[in-house]
């Protein structure tokens, strides 16, 4: 079992941080149907989710999940959602009806949103939807016909006093530094930072320490620290504020690379460059995450030590023109993807919680026996087996 649902919160007083969602939704539930639905939103891993099966938990209710990107269509909803709200729970005084991740149904349009919006009408039960972002302006009718309870971002100190008592409780320790770092760049998502610890105390060796991103330095930015500036502690945190994915970072450093080096430099940068894969390679493959180290070192302030001389003037830089490269990423995402698909609807939760939880569940997947009950492909097996 995963930390994040292990120590997942199972009653009120346990959401830490979110009082005054919390007091919200227990007036809701206990004034329905004055109002048929309330929408908690807030960004990711703040206990959306967690709170609609804590309010069913609390108030002997029984709960019906629904992951709304699963919803392509009108008739998906009136299939699956409607006859859902017109039962009548077998085992419990209660229901409440959870509809998981809105925003998915707004991305396709196909009549799903209207749909939810007629059967909040129809409801006898408590409806909760949930929704990273509910001010999209597809949203603009859910928001007129629901509640709105937002849930805030959890302050780091907060987030760093559960994650010492989850070490407590599983009788292991991580460097204070270190730990302070995974609270801070958590940036109030509880659920990112209980998985990053989980996994940082899984390595004999600690990682580098995480530092805090006060900002997003933008890519072009990041490529003039390393390839103009001096080697320092600057350059090597450099491409932690940056927002991107360390693949796409790999090939704008490649595609680049010539533009401000040549001969010895050249061969230099690129020796290093390929080290980067390497370890990007062991890291995947044998989940050798303190290669962590190593990976970064290579990409930021070895490259950056390449070079003889800080270099001077002004330099255009490109987008990498390895499309095909950026293409198979892309198709090993759509397979990471299709299988974390297949373990949420197999274990019940949301596609997007499936996804967070990807790195730490992956191990479990590669039974053969697991594989089997999931139905996975041939092409989703041999994934799990390189990754």
């Amino acid at each position: 079992m995963t930390w994040v649902e292990k120590y997942r919160p199972k009653r009120f007083s346990d959401l830490v941080g979110q009082d005054d969602a919390v007091n919200k939704v227990k007036k809701f539930i206990e004034n329905f149907p004055k109002e048929k639905a309330v929408v908690l939103h807030g960004p990711p891993g703040v206990g959306k989710t967690t709170l609609a099966h804590i309010s069913a938990k609390e108030t002997n209710s029984e709960i019906f999940e629904l992951n709304a990107s699963d919803l392509r269509n009108r008739e998906k909803l009136r299939e699956i959602l409607k006859p859902a709200i017109e039962q009548k729970s077998l085992f419990k005084d209660k229901k409440i009806i959870l509809v998981d991740e809105a925003d998915g149904i707004s991305a396709s349009d196909w009549g799903g949103l209207p749909e939810l919006l007629l059967l909040i009408d129809l409801t006898p039960y408590p409806l909760i939807i949930t929704a990273n972002d509910i001010w999209k302006k597809e949203l603009n009718n859910l928001r007129k016909k629901t509640e709105l309870v937002q849930l805030k971002e959890i302050d780091y100190k907060t987030i760093k006093t559960i994650l010492i008592e989850i070490l407590r409780k599983e009788n292991k320790f991580i460097d204070n530094e270190v730990l302070t770092g995974i609270a801070i760049k958590a940036k109030g998502d509880l659920r990112a930072a209980i998985n990053d610890i989980q996994a940082e105390s899984s390595v004999k060796e600690p990682t580098v320490s995480v530092e805090e991103r006060d900002k997003e330095v933008d890519i072009f930015n990041a490529l003039r620290l390393v390839f103009k500036g001096k080697p320092s502690n600057e350059t090597l945190r450099v491409f932690d504020s940056v927002n991107m994915p360390l693949d796409e970072i790999i090939l704008w450093i490649e595609e680049n690379i010539p533009k401000e080096y040549q001969k010895e430099e050249l061969a230099r940068a690129f020796e290093l460059l390929s080290r980067t894969d390497i370890f990007k390679k062991r890291i995947y493959r044998q989940q050798y995450w303190r290669f962590l180290v190593y990976e970064n070192f290579f990409l930021s302030y070895g490259i950056s030590a390449s070079k003889k001389d800080a270099k001077m003037g002004f330099t255009s830089y490109k987008k990498p023109t390895r499309i095909l490269k950026i293409w198979m990423n892309n198709q090993r995402t759509e397979k990471k993807k299709s299988i974390a698909e297949k373990y949420a609807q197999h274990v019940h939760i949301g596609g997007k919680r499936a996804m967070n939880e990807f790195p730490m569940v992956k191990r479990f997947l590669k039974n053969p026996q697991i594989q089997k009950e999931l139905k996975l492909s041939e092409d989703e097996i041999d994934y799990l087996g390189k990754d």
